[in-house]
């Protein structure tokens, strides 16, 4: 390797040759670009075109120094904000029977192989909302995978733990003790009513060490009967059993999503309906799960203006609605989301609410984003830049974080310094983490070919490399 005197102060490099590398700021395509990458600190040194005469003076066979994507798109890693580690697909096996006949050594076993596929497909970073039953495995996991030496490869990984519920409103549910809460002990959710209690479940989530809270808000229409709170209205009105209905008050909403931010954490919200209390400016979330009922033209402009952040889940809604008839959920869902992007709203980040389909299909959200008429550029700065302002912490909000964005070129934001998940990331520029993957794919004229995980020929994460020539690579 070539050592000049620059690359003794950083350290070992490793150069990377793009063909093409997206830009989530500018939306752009920009050609034949080098990335410089501190293997040491993990972060992006230097960001510039090269020319063509300069390919000719490049040891390419260099594997230790050099990533030939001359042939390739570089882009970001991509974001999932919205999965759970601990399901697998619903085809597979129900819901119920996930939580109440898998283990909690099986669940976490299979979310390790979750874990490397999400990884392989392209997906550096994910936000897990939900351990759904395995209680406090998603704590333990973000530190198998985090770190310098991590025990197991895997995304970066933001957790909310267990999301929090009101009584009565979620599952399983015993159908011999109809007052119980979960069966024999095993519950999808934390259960909590009144402020006091409200209050009490986020400070022991925080303290558990949760990235995030989550609180399920209202019911969810899918074809999930777990998810609702009247389901056992069904045999006598099956309106009743499938309506939407408010879990938590007003008040109950504001305390958990106060209590979390003294706390310096941000809320989750899964909803299907909008409210206007649940925006951020009402003292409502950060984010907003589900959302396929947008509501009057007034909460929707309110929505466009708002800095909540939706994720709308397309994917779990187009996997689990198999009739896909017309007024179904799949159908629904699509108008919904056609009509936020007729009506200007760009607040949006990626998450499928991976799980009940399969991990390593995450881009699924992004195919069907673009599919439903939404810029493909805008979907890639949804799953790139746009997900890293949806998952990180609220020390990157405000005054503080833009004081802390406006030195990151200064390259004091590595994992060592920091931590894996203070890192700044999801765009290529100089002091952002080097969280990057290729596609051999034409991203214009293809896009859904493009981001498939059958296309995702490289992944580095955090200046590692973890697939290379579309093979996991050991290095």
């Amino acid at each position: 390797m070539e050592i000049t005197a620059t690359n003794e102060a950083q350290g070992r490099v490793i150069r990377i040759y793009a063909g093409q590398l997206f830009d989530p700021e500018s939306l752009e395509l920009r050609p034949r670009q080098k990335v410089t990458v501190s293997q040491d600190s993990g972060l992006i040194l230097d960001v510039r075109p090269y020319l063509i005469p300069e390919e000719g003076e490049v040891d390419f066979t260099n594997a230790d120094t050099v990533v030939d994507l001359r042939d390739a798109t570089v882009l970001p890693g991509f974001v999932d904000a919205h999965v759970h580690m601990f399901l697998h697909p619903y085809a597979e096996r129900t819901w119920e029977d996930q939580l109440t006949k898998e283990s909690l050594v099986e669940r976490t076993v299979r979310a390790t192989v979750h874990a490397k596929r999400t990884l392989m497909a392209g997906f550096t970073t994910v936000r897990d909302l939900g351990t759904e039953g395995a209680e406090d495995a998603d704590i333990q996991l973000r530190k198998c995978m985090s770190g310098p030496n991590p025990l197991i490869p895997g995304p970066r990984y933001f957790c909310a733990n267990r999301a929090i519920i009101a009584s009565g409103s979620y599952g399983p549910k015993s159908n011999l003790h109809l007052h119980q809460d979960g069966v024999e002990g095993v519950t999808g959710a934390e259960f909590v009513d009144g402020e006091a209690k409200c209050m009490k479940a986020v400070r022991k989530q925080v303290g558990a060490g949760a990235d995030w809270v989550k609180v399920l808000y209202t019911d969810l229409v899918v074809s999930l009967s777990h998810y609702r709170v009247r389901t056992r209205m069904a045999d006598v009105s099956t309106s009743t059993a499938t309506a939407t209905i408010q879990t938590f008050t007003t008040d109950e909403l504001k305390v958990l999503v106060r209590t979390a931010h003294q706390l310096g954490v941000k809320v989750a919200a899964h909803a299907n309906t909008w409210r206007a209390d649940l925006l951020p400016e009402n003292g409502g979330v950060d984010t907003l799960e589900h959302g396929n009922d947008l509501g009057p033209d007034w909460l929707l402009d309110a929505i466009q203006r708002s800095r909540v952040i939706w994720v709308p889940t397309l994917a779990v809604y187009y996997t689990n609605d198999t009739a896909k008839a017309p007024g179904g959920p799949w159908d629904r869902t699509a108008h919904n989301f056609q009509r936020a992007l007729a009506r200007g709203i760009t607040n949006i980040a990626c998450g499928g609410d991976t799980g009940p389909f399969p991990h390593g299909d995450n881009a699924l959200e992004m195919k069907l984003m673009v599919r439903l008429g939404a810029d493909w550029r805008l979907v890639l700065r949804w799953a790139t830049l746009g997900g890293w302002q949806c998952v990180r912490s609220m020390r990157w909000e405000g005054q503080e974080g833009a004081a802390r964005l406006a030195w990151v070129p200064a390259m004091q934001e590595s994992a060592a310094a920091v931590g894996d998940n203070e890192v700044p990331f999801g765009i290529v520029k100089k002091g952002f983490v080097a969280d990057i993957v290729a596609t051999r794919g034409d991203l214009q004229r293809d896009f859904e070919n493009a981001v498939d995980k059958s296309n995702i020929t490289f992944v580095m994460k955090g200046g590692k490399i973890f697939k290379m020539g579309g093979r996991e690579w050991s290095g």
